[in-house]
């Protein structure tokens, strides 16, 4: 793979070109260096604090097994297991420890750095990486990038060519939200393009992609939610590449809502499974989208359309989906829909059809640039301004405060009748009130703790 530097700008105040050096990129406006991490940048706005958040979060991850592994040898311990399920379990629980070995090894590129950011420097720059995006949220498509998804992965790349015409030329590439890498891999080797950036902001699919794709194999454990048979809930797989992704092939980590580019700097921006799960609205993100392509590029989306926004407003159908990318300096888009299997892995009972949504459209005007993207508001950067008492706020306020007290009274002497007493001569509710509601938060409790963590 060739060097990527020069294609990349200050994702805090666009500054380009970055000076270089072995194992950083260096700002001199913003006085910031952004680390290598194998030989990928890292190309947050702020690179430390960054690192940090994903340290935490691999340690948590890593705790987490550690705590299934515990919980496993508790269960051997038990006298009434049959033998078969006995060596069942003793076969997870040696899978568990090798997947958790084996993350350690794959993931200790971050440890490497120096990792002193604070949260303040991401309030300063309203930054932040999604809470619901862990290192583990999107592992089982790791196996079906570069495993068992030759059926998925061919029916993926079909979707895209059908957005172009025959022997086109893709230029320079850019694929936002490229996840383990795959269908980057596939456009870049497969189709007629100059070079290929895919950027994705989870350290742990980008440095499987950066091995798979520059040749090594590697093997990590698939754990399949309903297993097919009894050998099949931890599946030991071996991870490849069909071959080298070879020149102008570039893996960068990066924050989309951030982009660590110059305007005008691809021909194609190709955009898989990304724009209805992407935090920021969608008018926005086109208009983003049209500003980093040069005139006349393209736009290629391919995947679901199921939006998660909150406000039902922003939850777009096909058809205004449609309006709003031509609305943002884009031609009126091109669109296939066609339904084509969603991992599905052979050692799973799960699996399912999808309906995709691929469209194509080309920038025939320049789009208004958005602001700065800004994760949190103005009451949690600065400190100064009131919180606001919203109604979802107000009634959080007064179950947490139920909550709180119902827990005050766990002290292995109280029943659950006991509690409901206690809150009515509180004057909380009555105890026929109260009873149902303490029953129904001991199950969550209860449930909670029972709960496995997940791959």
């Amino acid at each position: 793979m060739t060097n990527v530097t020069h294609l990349l700008a200050c994702p805090r105040c666009d500054k380009t070109p970055l000076d270089s050096s072995d194992d950083a990129l260096h700002c001199k406006a913003c006085k910031v260096d952004f680390p290598m991490l194998e030989g990928m940048p890292w190309m947050f706005a702020e690179p430390q604090a960054a690192l940090g958040e994903w340290r935490g979060r691999l340690q948590f991850s890593l705790q987490q097994l550690s705590h299934e592994i515990s919980s496993l040898e508790k269960e051997l311990q038990a006298r009434d297991l049959s033998a078969l399920a006995k060596s069942r379990v003793e076969r997870y629980k040696k899978a568990v420890e090798s997947h958790r070995r084996s993350l350690q090894k794959l993931l200790q590129p971050i440890e490497m750095q120096s990792l002193q950011g604070n949260y303040e420097s991401y309030l300063a720059l309203r930054t932040r990486m999604p809470s619901d995006q862990g290192l583990n949220t999107y592992y089982p498509n790791i196996h079906r990038d570069w495993s068992w998804g030759e059926e998925e992965n061919k029916a993926s790349l079909k979707q895209v060519r059908a957005m172009l015409h025959d022997h086109a030329e893709l230029g320079n590439i850019l694929v936002l939200g490229s996840g383990a890498g795959r269908l980057a891999y596939d456009i870049h080797t497969k189709l007629n393009c100059t070079s290929t950036v895919a950027m994705d902001f989870n350290p742990l699919l980008m440095l499987v992609a950066k091995a798979v794709t520059s040749g090594k194999t590697l093997s990590l454990y698939e754990f399949p939610i309903a297993p097919l048979a009894l050998d099949d809930d931890a599946v030991l797989r071996k991870l490849t590449a069909p071959e080298i992704a070879g020149e102008n092939f570039h893996l960068v980590l990066g924050d989309a809502l951030r982009a660590p580019f110059p305007d005008a700097s691809f021909d194609t921006v190709v955009t898989p499974w990304f724009i209805d799960i992407i935090s920021e609205d969608l008018p926005a993100l086109s208009a983003r989208i049209n500003n980093l392509l040069k005139d006349n590029g393209r736009w290629v989306n391919f995947g679901s359309l199921a939006f998660a926004n909150p406000e039902r407003a922003r939850c777009y159908s096909p058809e205004e989906t449609k309006a709003i990318v031509a609305e943002n300096g884009f031609s009126d888009p091109y669109v296939s829909q066609a339904t084509i299997p969603y991992m599905n892995s052979p050692a799973s009972r799960h699996g399912r059809q999808e309906r995709v949504f691929s469209f194509s459209a080309y920038k025939e005007r320049n789009a208004k640039k958005p602001e700065r993207y800004v994760a949190l508001p103005d009451w949690i950067v600065t400190g100064k301004d009131p919180v606001p008492l919203t109604p979802s706020f107000r009634q959080q306020t007064m179950t947490t405060q139920i909550y709180s007290f119902i827990m005050s009274l766990i002290d292995g002497k109280r029943s659950i009748k006991d509690m409901a007493v206690v809150l009515e001569n509180q004057k909380l509710m009555t105890k026929e009130e109260a009873e149902p509601a303490i029953r129904s938060f001991m199950t969550k409790m209860y449930d909670d703790s029972k709960k496995q963590s997940g791959f």
